[in-house]
């Protein structure tokens, strides 16, 4: 070939951080692709990297038999004497191509050859590297949006955050550096495509692992995590030391441990409860920060009914059922809440609680039909006016137009909203 390579293979293989060895491989493969292009694809043809003269030697091999008849796969024996000495008959005899035919290859041909060649190797080594990590942590900058993915710099390769592994609440600008958790790594043809996610609820136990040693040690086990991503977490810790607090390890020294981690997650709340092997003491821890009355547990339907004091329900319950919801998934139970008030209606006699229920109704039916003068903002004119137009009471109001009500004398469109808003909120709250 004219050209010694030992110095390209260097140069390459510190350029893409591969090994002499892969390199050898790949340049020895393309040299055979192209003697196949030149001499035929019949041919059985091998290379071999000469370290010596620092070139790529391509050897023909041939059967030896007595007489050949198969030029391009058999040599004659009286041939094959004239080449080794020692060779017998049913030998496979390797004979040297002269690689000339090929014509001059300078120094840049040979480097596109190999960093063609090297490419496939190259996201097989990726492949192989990111595969080992998958749920592990990685970090990278943002490189470019793509209909509302984000293409992530790795250093040595790409990956991709889709959308739906976005926490929604959260934004990014290029250039800035992020964090995911490795969900996936595809094989395609344009290479490995790894995939992050940071709403995953493995990703806030990697962060915990990072920042928490006595996670990492193993003294301390996160049992199982659960989230809304962007809003709320909460995971559940067990210590193998008894001297080893679980949850004040991950808050750590003023919170120090878990701010880390909520910091990461631009402002996610996170409840960190200690894990129960028992499940109602679980359901009961998971429910933080509310204070729990009772727990009653079905076994056969896998569910549990949580009684709370009636002032922690909301608590229990959490904004838009957040809180009940996320211990329901940590705990993997279906959870029902209710009040130490409704337990206790339910455990009424059929006739008593008939009796109650009656007098609730009456009682809510006699708010309802109080005078319309118990609601804020009519004084004495306008009830006198609304009372001598059908409306005397609340349930009368609340059923009127803002057609007919503002067609009244003294009462405009505006105040006509006003009073059947606030009669209808009387009755939603009697209810």
């Amino acid at each position: 070939m004219g050209l010694n390579l030992s110095s390209v293979i260097e140069q390459v293989g510190k350029d893409k951080g591969l090994n002499r060895e892969v390199l050898i491989k790949v340049l020895e493969s393309a040299m055979i692709r192209a003697a196949e292009k030149r001499f035929g694809l019949d041919k059985n043809i091998e290379s071999h990297y000469n370290e010596e003269l620092g070139e790529v030697e391509l050897f023909q091999f041939k059967t030896v038999v007595d007489k050949a008849t198969k030029e391009d796969t058999e040599i004659s024996l009286e041939e094959a004497i004239k080449l080794d000495p020692e060779v017998i008959v049913g030998d496979s005899l390797g004979i040297k191509l002269d690689t000339r035919e090929f014509g001059r290859i300078d120094a840049q041909t040979v480097r596109q050859i190999i960093i063609q060649k090297v490419r496939e190797a190259e996201r097989d080594l990726i492949y192989d590297e990111y595969s080992e990590k998958i749920g592990d942590i990685v970090t990278g900058m943002v490189q470019r949006f793509e209909r509302g993915d984000i293409i992530v710099d790795l250093g040595r390769t790409e990956a991709l955050l889709p959308k739906k592994e976005q926490v929604r609440r959260e934004g990014y600008r290029q250039g800035e550096r992020i964090r995911g958790i490795i969900l996936d790594v595809k094989k395609e043809s344009k290479g490995p495509q790894i995939i992050l996610s940071r709403t995953h609820p493995d990703f806030i136990v990697k962060l915990f692992e990072a920042e928490v040693p006595e996670i990492y040690e193993g003294i301390v086990e996160v049992k199982d995590a659960a989230r809304e991503p962007g809003d709320r977490a909460k995971i559940a810790v067990e210590s193998h030391d008894s001297a080893v607090d679980p949850v004040g390890a991950c808050v750590g020294v003023k919170g120090s441990r878990v701010q880390m981690v909520v910091q990461e997650l631009k402002g996610e709340k996170i409840d960190i409860v200690p894990w129960s092997e028992e499940s109602a003491l679980f359901a009961k821890n998971a429910l933080s920060p509310a204070q729990i009355s009772k727990v009653i547990v079905d076994d056969e339907e896998h569910s549990m009914e949580v009684i709370v004091p009636d002032d922690q329900l909301s608590l229990a319950i959490g904004r838009r059922g957040q809180n009940v919801r996320l211990a329901a998934r940590l705990v993997g139970w279906k959870i029902d809440i209710s009040t130490d008030a409704e337990a206790k209606a339910e455990a009424l006699s059929p006739e008593e609680a008939l009796k109650r229920e009656v007098e609730a109704a009456e009682a809510r039916e006699a708010e309802i039909d109080e005078g319309i003068e118990t609601l804020p903002g009519i004084g004495p004119k306008t009830s006198e006016l609304l009372k001598k137009s059908g409306y005397g009471n609340i349930s009368a109001l609340s059923n009127a137009s803002l057609e007919e009500l503002s067609s009244l004398e003294g009462i405009g469109k505006k105040k006509a909203a006003g009073l059947i808003k606030i009669s209808k909120e009387k009755i939603s709250k009697a209810n």
